[in-house]
């Protein structure tokens, strides 16, 4: 099942992506369930397959204003340096980390597919991330690692656009670089673990108008997917609902000499084969 949210007439709502458009959810099972966030926590999955179940879709997927598939996660976790060779992009001689780089990003800093990225007054320095979502379904602490996978409801894409100078702000955090409002996006919708099994594996690639930037597997990563959710819950309780964004291949426009920086116009497009594809072009910031 592929699980969205949307604008329309200028309230949220959510729904399915099934051939031919939408089915909406809200007026289905909404008075049950308020979101998709509600309905992960609800372990309702079968509730919304019963409901779209025959249906025909109720508007076009094009008609939509599409925002992040959960609009309030408690936690949106974001894993830095996790594919190979890119602790060897920093070119500091370090050794590999034996443990995730982790920050975290408001979702003020995210907007949907097919929304605008915004490239902020402040600085030219505009960058793409392309990256794979988790999705938590069964939240938990102290998660096993032979569990782990248990915990995920489903998958979606992200670009976690960076302000590349402002990530040096400060000697310590990157926050300030990672959560400029609306310099990311996450979605176009979250395909559920009945579909897509997390364990992979799975592709990603980015693509600036046209042309390859990155490109990866999940094969290649540092610390996989159930490492990561183990990890994590050994700190902080994990909720239904929460995204961790697992880190970004090579190929970033910071690494490239001279740097290439998104500008007004460019359009980004994150995919992974079994997901689909996160699409959104840069505007000056409002």
């Amino acid at each position: 099942m592929r699980l969205l949210s949307y604008l329309l007439d200028g309230e949220p709502r959510y729904g399915a992506a099934v051939a031919g458009g939408v089915v909406d959810l809200t007026r289905r099972i909404g008075r049950d369930f308020s979101d998709v966030k509600a309905l992960i926590a609800a372990n309702a999955l079968a509730d919304a397959q019963e409901a779209i179940a025959d249906q025909k879709p109720d508007y076009a997927l094009d008609d939509l204003v599409l925002l992040p598939p959960v609009l309030a996660p408690e936690k949106l976790w974001c894993i830095g340096v996790n594919y190979a060779e890119r602790n060897a992009e920093y070119k500091d001689n370090s050794d590999l980390p034996k443990y995730p780089s982790l920050f975290v990003r408001s979702m003020s800093s995210m907007t949907g597919s097919g929304q605008p990225l915004e490239k902020p007054k402040v600085s030219d320095q505009l960058d793409y991330e392309g990256e794979l979502v988790i999705v938590i379904g069964q939240g938990g602490r102290h998660i096993p690692r032979e569990r782990a996978f248990e915990h995920i409801f489903g998958m979606t894409l992200c670009n976690e656009g960076t302000i590349r100078d402002w990530l040096r702000h400060g000697k310590f955090n990157v926050t300030q670089g990672k959560n400029f409002d609306r310099s990311g996006s996450i979605g176009p919708w979250i395909v559920t673990a009945d579909e897509l099994d997390p364990r992979g594996p799975h592709d990603i690639i980015t693509r600036v108008n046209g042309e390859v930037r990155q490109q990866d597997t999940t094969e290649r990563l540092m610390f996989p997917f159930d490492f990561l959710i183990s990890y994590l819950s050994t700190f902080a309780t994990l909720k239904p609902g929460d995204m961790i964004v697992t880190g970004t291949p090579t190929g970033a426009g910071a690494r490239f000499d001279p740097p290439r920086w998104l500008k007004v116009g460019d359009v980004v497009e994150v995919e992974s084969s079994r997901i689909g594809v996160l699409r959104n072009t840069v505007a000056e910031e409002r």
